[in-house]
């Protein structure tokens, strides 16, 4: 069973990181061999929660349903895929760094009935949907980052009081 392991690091808080992450239900925006994801129960997101992915496999989309098995807000999530010819458990650990969160995703993989038989040369493949995958996690969580910033940019503190520009409350911006 291929064992996947790789980190990266955003400038996204953790809460924010974990909420985004842990929530399945978003993986297709972060994982391009993700071509769909849905929850399948209604609910906040707890252990056992379900989600149906389709995953893009050899030139098509292959459906696979994800249970969380273990829920530890904002620290760890781990989800367990079963599909046709595929099982997965996805153990998504999140840390606070200095300046956001390093995110430690590690995913066991094992191929079933006759696929299993190609396991063994497909680890090049595997890494490679690894690094595409968490390369896609980055991207998308520094955009929710550069979001999150860029709200904030402009706003007043509270009990701050807001003067237009040019009406004579901005006395420092006059020589």
């Amino acid at each position: 069973m291929p064992r996947l392991r790789r980190q990266i690091e955003t400038p996204l808080a953790i809460g924010d990181t974990f909420t985004f992450i842990a929530n399945f239900d978003n993986a297709m925006h972060w994982d391009p061999g993700v071509a769909s994801s849905r929850r399948l129960d209604p609910g906040p997101l707890r252990v056992g929660a379900r989600y149906a992915l389709g995953i893009r496999m050899r030139g098509r989309v292959t459906p696979m349903e994800y249970r969380v098995s273990a829920l530890e807000p904002p620290y760890r999530v781990v989800l367990v895929g079963e599909g046709s010819g595929v099982s997965a458990v996805d153990d998504i650990r999140f840390e606070p760094s200095g300046t956001g969160t390093r995110v430690d995703y590690t995913a066991d993989i094992r191929l079933t009935g006759l696929a299993r038989l190609a396991q063994p040369f497909l680890g090049g493949a595997f890494e490679k949907i690894a690094r595409d995958a968490l390369e896609g996690m980055r991207r998308a969580l520094d955009a929710r980052a550069g979001a999150v910033g860029a709200a904030s940019v402009g706003a007043v503190p509270a009990g701050a009081a807001s003067t237009p520009a040019g009406s004579g409350g901005d006395r420092h911006a006059r020589a």
